[in-house]
């Protein structure tokens, strides 16, 4: 299927993307602060500045975006048809870079949970999974 936007314009939408305080990370912070959970955003002494800190749990909450992460299976994590080699690099890159900080971070005994853009049409359902994982005993990498 051929890219809907012309090169100028492709460029001109993926350079307004932002790292930091999307719409998705606020609409997460949001619902666990009024659930009463207390964190720091984009602490950068970490691997990756994760996008929510809980330092009483010693859990890192990354927020992502399917495209920019890869989500597989996902029908938002599908690269553009044209320039096809440049994102299939640059997608690739994120995910090992993601992959590197995620062992970094467990390997300094913190728990790593990740949220996918896509899981937020039932944000309930995700705070609960994110509540469940902060108050168990176990470690899960995602």
């Amino acid at each position: 299927m051929a890219d809907f936007m012309s090169k100028v314009q492709r460029s001109r939408a993926m350079s307004a993307v932002r790292g930091s305080e999307t719409e998705i990370e606020r609409r997460v912070r949001s619902e666990l602060h009024k659930r009463g959970f207390r964190f720091r955003k984009n602490v950068s002494r970490l691997p990756g500045r994760p996008d929510i800190v809980l330092p009483k749990y010693r859990t890192v909450v990354f927020v992502h975006g399917c495209f920019w992460h890869r989500h597989d299976g996902c029908s938002r994590s599908k690269l553009p048809a044209s320039n096809r080699r440049f994102w299939s690099k640059k997608i690739g890159d994120n995910v090992k870079r993601d992959q590197r900080q995620v062992r970094a971070l467990i390997s300094s005994g913190w728990r790593v949970l990740i949220v996918w853009e896509c899981e937020l049409r039932t944000l309930q359902d995700v705070v609960e999974r994110l509540m469940s994982a902060l108050n168990s005993r176990f470690h899960p990498s995602h």
